[in-house]
């Protein structure tokens, strides 16, 4: 079991890139590779997934400039796949014919960040033809009841001379918990597209009741009270800005 690209790719990749180093990488995958070598030696990649018929059609457009690309990675592209919780554990491909989930809540994203590992493209990466910039990031207020919902605002500009898209993506970390919990969670994210020099103030909604674990000690969802840290960011590994807001 391994995540290699496979029939020599690489190589090839890398004799093509010594020929012409303005080569552009198209990968066509659904899930995870092993990208660390294509990403050393590639100026450019673009994730294609599996786009159908009209999927050439598609491309081109990204490649050509026509279309400003804006997607971002739903999962981590890991290094190797020894990081992984099921490899890294030993529980692959299980024991006895049983498989141990013992990284628990760890699950995607929330393990490699949580074990501070690093990886080649971390979950909600995604470059643009554009950049933006995330500014001033302030809640509606600093102390929420269990009941509320917490209003993040935050202004976003496209600071390049592209008309583009851009992924804001809000997470959470609770410092102090009961339990083990990710050292952050993504709870809530928006689109938005914005022209060359456009900044528009964006508001999130999170309902503080999602911001609860599940507790065996009670058999129930429980949001313990105390101090919670927003994170504003492009990925999960590029935060902008965080607050701090309470939960009585």
């Amino acid at each position: 079991l391994n995540m290699d690209i496979p029939y020599g790719q690489v190589e090839l990749i890398q004799e093509v890139v010594k020929a012409n180093p303005r080569t552009i990488v198209v990968m066509i995958a659904g899930s995870p590779l092993n990208m660390a070598a294509v990403d050393i030696c590639s100026p450019a990649i673009v994730w294609a997934w599996f786009n159908g018929m009209e999927g050439g059609n598609a491309l081109v457009d990204v490649l050509s400039g026509k279309v400003n690309p804006s997607g971002k990675m739903p999962f981590t592209t890991p290094v190797s796949l020894d990081q992984s919780p099921a490899h890294a554990l030993g529980n692959f491909p299980g024991r006895d014919l049983k498989v141990n989930y013992e990284e628990d809540i760890l699950v995607g994203y929330r393990w490699f960040d949580t074990k501070g590992l690093p990886v080649v493209y971390p979950f909600g990466y995604g470059l643009s033809y554009t950049t933006f910039d995330y500014s001033n990031l302030n809640t509606d207020k600093e102390t929420y009841d269990q009941a509320d919902t917490i209003q993040a605002t935050f202004t976003l500009t496209n600071t390049g001379d592209r008309e583009g898209a851009e992924v804001a993506q809000l997470y959470v970390s609770d410092p102090v918990c009961s339990v083990m919990r990710p050292v952050k969670e993504l709870k809530g994210f928006k689109k938005v597209f914005l022209k060359p020099g456009e900044s528009r103030r964006i508001t999130l909604d999170i309902p503080v009741s999602s911001l609860a674990f599940y507790s065996e000690a009670q058999s129930q969802f429980v949001v313990e009270p105390g101090e919670f840290i927003l994170q504003l960011g492009a990925s999960t590994s590029d935060i902008k800005q965080k607050i701090s807001i309470d939960v009585k």
